[in-house]
């Protein structure tokens, strides 16, 4: 099986063009592996759809499936163009969480950057999280996947690797969540790190930087409207919140390498 390594801001997949092959959980699991595969979290396959342009599933790299992912939709819509699938650029990508749209930003025939609109995030009321020897208040909000936001004094002094799996397996959460934790900078400027459900620490995390923004506009922190940036460990992400909770993201999306596996 052929298959491509894309990353944005550091949130690295393994793509393949083409159907999703039986025991792909197992198949994930073991490509995944950052010392014994090819390394990523996780695996997106891109296929012809009915319903739009291409159609994309991703898989974490514990083997299970997600809805959405901001930064796989972008380096999706790099792919598709500089392969030669398509020369469109403004593309119709069909996912779990819906059809969502992307525009392509190009240099010199290349994509450069991509827009995508996220859809409609939803921001509920704050909720009071019991973890082991702590109590945080997060947002939930939803970007088509569940994510939860925390917003904290000093983002270095967050203990991600502790209170993650905490809240992603929090029984509060029967299927699991996406864990945020945001610093803000400014009224136009966020830091934030993430823990995924099912990929632990990433280096980046579109739908989470979207839920960021969505829980900023909420709690009074950022301007609906007004564009944010918000800075993750792979980079800075564009995002942008209205009034009604539609979110526009803008970032890069890389080429890694090419492989192959039996």
């Amino acid at each position: 099986m052929h298959f491509t390594k894309m990353q944005g801001l550091g949130n690295d997949y393994l793509y393949v063009y083409g159907e999703v092959p039986g025991q792909v959980e197992e198949l994930c699991r073991r490509l995944s592996d950052r010392h014994f595969g090819a390394g990523s979290d996780g695996m997106i396959f891109i296929s012809p759809s009915d319903k739009a342009d291409f159609r994309m599933r991703i898989f974490n790299a514990d083997g299970s499936e997600a809805r959405m992912c901001g930064n796989g939709i972008r380096c999706v819509g790099k792919y598709v163009y500089e392969k030669g699938y398509t020369q469109k650029t403004e593309l119709n990508i069909e996912t779990l969480s819906g059809i969502r749209n992307l525009s392509l930003i190009l240099r010199e025939e290349r994509v450069e950057a991509v827009e995508v609109d996220m859809g409609q995030t939803r921001a509920d009321e704050p909720l009071l999280v019991r973890l082991d020897g702590s109590e945080l208040q997060g947002i939930p909000v939803s970007v088509g996947n569940p994510h939860i936001v925390f917003f904290v004094p000093d983002i270095g002094q967050v203990p991600l690797e502790v209170w993650g799996p905490q809240v992603e397996k929090h029984r509060m959460f029967p299927g699991g969540i996406n864990a945020e934790f945001v610093q803000v900078l400014s009224e136009r400027k966020l830091r934030m790190r993430v823990w995924e459900r099912g990929s632990g620490i990433t280096m980046a995390c579109g739908t989470g930087a979207c839920a960021a923004a969505a829980a900023a506009v909420k709690a009074g922190y950022c301007a609906a409207g007004q564009p944010v940036k918000v800075e993750l460990d792979g980079g800075e992400l564009g995002i942008s919140v209205d009034g009604q909770g539609n979110a526009r993201m803008t970032g890069p999306a890389e080429f890694v390498y090419e492989g192959e596996t039996v």
